[in-house]
C-alpha cells in the first residue's frame, strides 16, 4: 500500500493572482523592439516614427504648454459627458432590471439605439446643440448611456434568484433585497460593462474633437495627421493609450474596493 500523498489546497478556485511588473516588461519589450527596428531600418520611418523621438515630442509638448492646454479640455469633456452617460444608464439599466413595464417599454428602444454608430449622429448633434462643448458632451454622454443600459440591467438579470427567495423568506423588505442582495450581486458584471463604456467614451472624444475644437487630444492628433507629422501623431496616440490605462486602473481599484466580498 502506497503512501498517502497530500492534495494542495485549492480553495481559491479560479481566482486570478497577481503577477506585478508583467505589463510594464511587455510594453518596454515592444518600444524596445521598435526603437531598434527603427534605427536599424527594417522598419522605415514612413511607417513608424522612433519612440525616443516620439518621447522628446513628449518633452516639447511638456515645455511649451501644449501637452497641458490639449489635455485638460479633452479631459473635462470625457469626465462630464461619460459622468452624464454612465449614470443615467445605470439607473435606466436598473429600472429595467426591477420593474416590468419599464423593461418593456425601453428595452426595444434601448435595442433600436444601441447598433447606431455613435459618431454618425455627430453632425446631428452639431446641429441641435451647435459646434461648441454641448454637441461634444452630448456624442459621448449618448455614446456611453446605451452599452451601460445594457450592460446593466443585464448584470442585474443574472443575480442569483435563489438569494433573492431567501431575502424574501427572511422577511426583507423589498427595498432592503434591492439595496442589500440585487445591487451588490450585480456591480461585478456593471463594473464590467463600465470598462467598456469608458472605452467607447474615449473614442467618441477624439472624433468630437476632430470636428470644431481647437484644443485637445483629437484636434493635436488631426492637426499632426494633416502635416504628416509622425512624431506628433503618436505622441498623441500614445496620450490617448495611457488615458485608458488610467481609466482601467481607476476601474480595477474600484471594483477590489466594492468587490472585497468576492474573495
Amino acid at each position: 500500500m502506497s503512501d498517502p500523498r497530500e492534495v494542495r489546497f485549492r480553495g481559491g478556485g479560479f481566482a486570478p493572482s497577481a503577477r506585478r511588473g508583467v505589463g510594464l516588461v511587455v510594453f518596454v519589450v515592444l518600444i524596445a523592439l521598435a526603437e531598434w527596428g527603427t534605427r536599424s531600418g527594417f522598419i522605415t520611418p514612413l511607417t513608424l516614427p522612433k519612440p525616443s523621438d516620439v518621447l522628446a515630442t513628449f518633452g516639447e509638448l511638456w515645455q511649451s504648454g501644449l501637452l497641458m492646454k490639449h489635455l485638460v479640455p479633452s479631459l473635462t469633456r470625457l469626465l462630464v459627458g461619460a459622468a452624464l452617460g454612465v449614470s443615467i444608464g445605470m439607473s435606466v439599466g436598473v429600472l429595467i432590471g426591477l420593474f416590468s413595464y419599464v423593461r418593456a417599454g425601453l428595452v426595444p428602444l434601448v435595442a433600436a439605439l444601441f447598433p447606431i454608430p455613435k459618431i454618425a449622429l455627430l453632425p446631428l448633434f452639431v446641429i441641435w446643440f451647435g459646434i461648441d462643448e454641448g454637441s461634444k458632451y452630448a456624442l459621448i454622454a449618448f455614446g456611453t448611456f446605451t452599452p451601460t443600459v445594457v450592460a446593466t440591467y443585464g448584470a442585474v438579470d443574472n443575480v442569483d434568484r435563489s438569494l433573492i427567495r431567501m431575502g424574501q423568506s427572511f422577511g426583507l423588505s423589498w427595498f432592503s433585497i434591492v439595496r442589500k442582495i440585487v445591487l451588490p450581486g450585480a456591480m461585478p458584471g456593471i463594473l464590467s460593462g463600465l470598462r467598456i463604456s469608458l472605452a467607447i467614451a474615449i473614442i467618441l472624444l477624439v472624433a468630437a474633437e476632430m470636428l470644431g475644437a481647437e484644443y485637445g487630444i483629437g484636434a493635436y492628433i488631426l492637426q499632426a495627421g494633416s502635416l504628416y507629422d509622425l512624431e506628433r501623431l503618436f505622441a498623441g496616440v500614445v496620450i490617448l493609450s495611457l488615458l485608458g490605462v488610467v481609466v482601467s486602473t481607476c476601474i480595477g481599484l474600484l471594483e477590489k474596493r466594492m468587490l472585497r466580498w468576492r474573495a
